[in-house]
């Protein structure tokens, strides 16, 4: 299933594009291993992204502008054009990327068909008494005019607001309660204040005034004041003391609400970190707050409107923007002598993801599903889910530990329309699950053109209760609603149930971490209200893509990179490859240098098809005329090393694209054509090649190459779709009987067990080292690789690496020309030393003595090769720069070759 993007730009994200290339590599994995594979794309199209793009376009700053400027007609219209427009222009991008998902039909959720089945899940939820209305304290942007989800809320910012301390006079006693906010637009509201029963409270004398807070908060809130403790106390002693608050004669809402300015007791709320220990609570503009007053039967007081603005009952305030207003109350605190303390502080602050407003808190009725009565099946249902990697389960469980009832009205236009209809004479609601209810409620539905606003609102039927006009209720749903239910309502459900009982539930599914607590839990949700369990087995969490200096990409960063710019500098495989090699779970920081690498690989690997071709083309090789059976019984251990290794490689690939793991998958095929093919294979063959006529050494060469390169094609051929393409219609095609039309109609190629030989693999490894050192070895010495060399003499203390040579050492000798190599066996070098070096030089006297440490040393350090030649002949061979120095026991002085030696 794939997760739908927003269609709010034209360009997707390189973000958005590594996303779509992972679902691709195990889209084509499936279909090669022979799985009718559903590969619909999908578009998220609803919603507050669209909206403010739209805005943006005609130049629109509110909700008032829309419907009065504009009209929600053609609002909504335009809405959808560009949702339209953008959802055409990323699907041409994505296929661009070699991305093969069914361009030709993505699913939308501004479809009818799509309404439609995201109303059944709202009469299912409704069914099961979980729907309904309430007063919620909901987050809310002012400049969008609606509410947003926990979940959105997501992005902060550094904002400097007022710090300010405020005396609350105490009823009947010459003392007052000190608080402290940074919100002063919430005073006006306040209903009661809370304190914390088991911490020590004081009342101090301060310039006359008798204050009350917590002791372990005096030094932060008074300074260095002077004052005087009056009396200690525990908090609890405060429950019940009544307060009359500072600005009752200026907000009109104060004059009723003086029986509830009282001290509650909140231990779960009040801390000694910051403040005065005083909490001012305003039910109406905080869920905590809200939550202890519903407890004590208090009401709830919200004095802001839709934009932010106090009401009428805000009284002097009534009219202005709540954050303009701060400055105003703050100023006639100090003239009502309310004011103790002002000061400024920065903190995080949330604001609006798509239009950057700063948020408010304020409690609105809206319409919500009580996941909360669901809570132990949404946990359950996600125990049995294959979550990669394991630390997701944890994200999960914590994410559900904090499980809120799910607030699903919107106050916008662009978006599902809740199917609510109710009775604008006795109040009486029905919810609709589908075109059908609404014909069985006498509605023509050959009338309805379109289910978004403004249209569906023209629906209007009769109150079966008191025959009254039923209206469809303003709101539309969350956008995650939409999403949500993309597991069904993509595939029509419930008015079509044939593709959805063939498909359910979805295999897997794979989007960015932040979707914990976003698609994934909206999926979650709404599989176990509709079905009772999971809609997906399987979830792949993948990273964010970052700069190199781990910041998120931002075009006002001047940091954001397009995947565009990256194909036309390199072409749209490196950046498949390129960014396919990063491990899935983490953020991927995106440089040019590794795309340059990936470039620079790449060409590696079309060289090596290249050199390939190019020989077998001259020979006039036909692989089916000598196919690989035929030399099977001759081959070379070389030759039977590869074919070990890419038959474990097709065996290891299979197993990580079956876990969905695709980085370690690509990262095993990098390694094999980077090192094992290209750098060695390649390497040990190439004198095969130069045979002439049509050797047998030569033919079997190509018969071993020709099919590791072809398997190895089709490895690669999801990771790198047009490259692999290119080199099968070059080299392939032609050449196989009956070839099928592209390398991607091939099936995932199966390792044949019988060429594995894993002791050959390992043999193989210390080959490498044994080339690696010898090589080193002429490097020091200053010869060239074209000069040969008589003898390699190897001293090891590994039997393993002994039988390794033995079963290499035609390869040792070819790669590091050499005529002989002489194997040595010893059970420790520093012994060897001891026994053979030291005796020699105790012979010149005291002018050498201590001498054989430093040339023991000399020699390990620079890998010069020291060995015993024959242990009769009593005789040592050192090399040094590219001559040989011979020390026989039996020489009268060897001085000259010492001073030479231990010289270089």
């Amino acid at each position: 299933l794939d997760g739908p993007p927003y269609p709010s730009s034209d360009v997707p994200h390189i973000g958005t594009a590594w996303n779509k290339i992972m679902k691709d590599v195990i889209i084509r994995y499936r279909r090669m291993k022979g799985f009718h594979t559903w590969d619909q794309p999908g578009y998220d199209t609803h919603g507050l992204p669209i909206e403010v793009a739209v805005e943006k376009k005609i130049g629109l700053t509110s909700k008032r502008e829309i419907e009065e400027k504009l009209g929600v007609e053609k609002f909504v219209e335009e809405c959808k054009s560009l949702a339209l427009y953008n959802s055409s222009e990323m699907s041409r991008h994505f296929w661009n990327l070699g991305v093969s998902m069914d361009w030709s039909n993505p699913y939308y959720t501004l479809r009818d068909e799509y309404i439609e089945a995201s109303w059944w899940l709202i009469k299912k939820a409704y069914e099961k008494g979980l729907l309904d209305k309430g007063l919620k304290v909901v987050w809310w942007c002012p400049r969008c005019e609606t509410v947003l989800a926990d979940y959105e809320v997501s992005e902060y910012r550094d904002l400097s607001d007022p710090s300010i301390y405020v005396k609350f006079p105490l009823v009947d006693r010459d003392s007052n309660l000190l608080i402290w906010t940074t919100t002063p637009w919430t005073l006006p509201a306040n209903i009661f204040v809370m304190a914390h029963p088991d911490e020590e409270y004081v009342e101090v004398e301060l310039n006359g005034e008798k204050l009350i807070l917590m002791e372990a908060l005096l030094e932060k809130a008074l300074g260095d004041k002077e004052y005087k403790v009056l009396r200690r106390f525990k908090g609890s002693q405060l429950e019940g003391l009544k307060y009359i608050h500072p600005l009752k004669k200026l907000v009109r809402a104060q004059e009723r609400l003086d029986d509830y300015h009282m001290v509650l007791m909140a231990p779960d709320i009040v801390s000694r970190e910051e403040g005065t220990g005083l909490v001012h609570a305003a039910p109406g503009h905080g869920e905590e707050d809200y939550n202890i007053g519903v407890k004590h039967g208090f009401p709830v007081v919200s004095l802001v409107d839709e934009q932010g603005r106090f009401v009428d009952d805000a009284g002097k305030y009534s009219g202005k923007y709540i954050f303009d207003a701060n400055k105003e109350i703050i100023s006639d605190l100090k003239d009502l002598g309310a004011l103790f303390r002002e000061d400024r502080i920065v903190h995080r602050y949330p604001v609006c993801w798509r239009c950057k407003t700063r948020l408010i808190i304020r409690a609105t009725q809206q319409w919500f599903i009580k996941v909360t009565a669901i809570k132990d099946k949404l946990i359950e249902s996600i125990k049995k889910v294959d979550i990669i990697p394991q630390w997701g389960y944890e994200r999960f469980i914590n994410w559900l530990a904090e499980l809120r009832d799910w607030v699903i009205s919107r106050q916008r236009y662009w978006g599902i329309p809740i199917p609510i209809w109710q009775c604008r004479s006795c109040g009486e609601y029905v919810v609709i699950g589908g075109l059908k209810d609404l014909e069985e409620l006498g509605v023509d539905i050959n009338k309805v053109t379109d289910l978004h606003r403004p249209w569906i609102d023209r629906v209007i039927f009769k109150c079966g209760k008191c025959g009254g006009s039923m209206e469809r209720i303003d709101d539309v749903m969350d956008v995650w609603f939409d999403s949500g239910v993309s597991f069904f309502a993509s595939l029509g459900y419930p008015m079509r149930k044939k593709p959805f009982e063939e498909l359910y539930p979805v295999d897997f599914i794979t989007e960015g971490h932040d979707q914990v607590r976003g698609w994934f839990f909206s999926l979650l949700r709404a599989g176990v209200i509709g079905f009772g369990e999971s809609p997906y087995k399987r979830v792949v969490i993948h990273g964010f893509v970052l700069d190199e200096k781990g910041r998120e990409m931002h075009k006002s960063l001047g940091n954001y990179v397009p995947p565009t710019d990256v194909i036309d500098r390199y072409g749209r495989d490196v950046l498949r490859y390129g960014l396919l090699q990063y491990t899935i779970w983490e953020d991927l920081k995106f440089s040019w240098k590794s795309m340059e690498l990936a470039y620079r690989e790449l060409n590696i690997l079309w060289n090596t098809y290249l050199f390939a071709s190019l020989y077998m083309n001259l020979d006039k090789f036909n692989y089916f005329d000598n196919s690989l059976e035929k030399y099977l019984d001759d081959l070379y251990p070389e030759d039977k090393w590869i074919l070990s290794r890419v038959n474990t490689l097709i065996r290891e690939v299979d197993s990580f694209l079956d876990e969905c793991v695709s980085h370690e998958a690509i990262r095993r095929v990098r390694e094999f054509f980077l090192e094992d093919l290209s750098r060695r294979y390649i390497r040990l063959i190439r004198w095969r090649t130069w045979l002439e006529g049509d050797s047998p050494d030569k033919f079997s060469a190509y018969s071993v190459l020709y099919y590791v390169l072809f398997r190895l094609l089709l490895l690669l051929s999801p990771f790198t779709p047009f490259l692999t393409e290119k080199i099968y219609q070059d080299m392939f095609r032609k050449a196989i009987p009956d070839a099928l039309e592209s390398v991607h109609m091939y099936d995932f190629p199966e390792y044949d067990s019988s060429l594995i030989n894993k002791d050959l693999e390992a043999k193989m490894e210390y080959i490498d080292k044994v080339l690696e050192a010898g090589g080193a070895a002429r490097m020091a010495a200053k010869i060239k690789f074209r000069v040969p060399l008589k003898t390699m003499y190897i001293l090891t203390t590994s039997s393993d690496l002994e039988n390794a040579v033995k079963v290499f050492q035609d390869v040792v000798k070819n790669q590091l020309n050499v005529k002989s190599v002489v194997l040595g066996r010893v059970d420790d070098l520093s012994e060897f030393l001891e026994k053979y070096v030291e005796p020699l030089l105790s012979k010149l006297g005291p002018r050498y003595k201590g001498e054989a440490p430093k040339l023991a040393k000399y020699i390990s350090d620079h890998s010069i090769e020291l060995a015993k030649e024959l242990e009769v002949k009593k005789k040592i061979i050192i090399s040094v720069d590219g001559r040989e120095y011979v020390i026989d026991s039996e020489m009268v002085d060897i001085s000259p070759i010492l001073d030479t030696i231990l010289e270089e």
